[in-house]
């Protein structure tokens, strides 16, 4: 995964993804291609930080979570940890 500001630059696939890095017209492909990258990586459960904001990014990867096959459940994250600006999802183990 590419930022397309640095193609030469690659993104950590680490459990974590903050969205602010990237516009939301991309936070779809993003997204998508995240979770299959953690998945090859054994990574079962994703911190995203879309940020508080209007919501935008925030609605785009609920609608996408929402009908993902390999997402088990997903919630805001509770406390210091960002509440409604990150989302804790939990994938499929097959």
């Amino acid at each position: 995964m590419t930022d397309d500001r640095d193609n030469s630059a690659e993104y950590p696939i680490d459990g974590t993804l903050d969205l602010h890095l990237f516009a939301p017209e991309d936070t779809r492909e993003v997204v998508l291609e995240y979770i299959d990258a953690c998945l090859e990586r054994g990574i079962h459960q994703l911190r995203i930080v879309h940020g508080k904001g209007i919501g935008v990014k925030r609605e785009i990867v609920h609608s996408l979570l929402a009908k993902h096959p390999a997402v088990a459940k997903y919630y805001h994250e509770g406390g210091s940890g960002g509440g409604w600006g990150a989302t804790i999802v939990d994938l499929k183990k097959e």
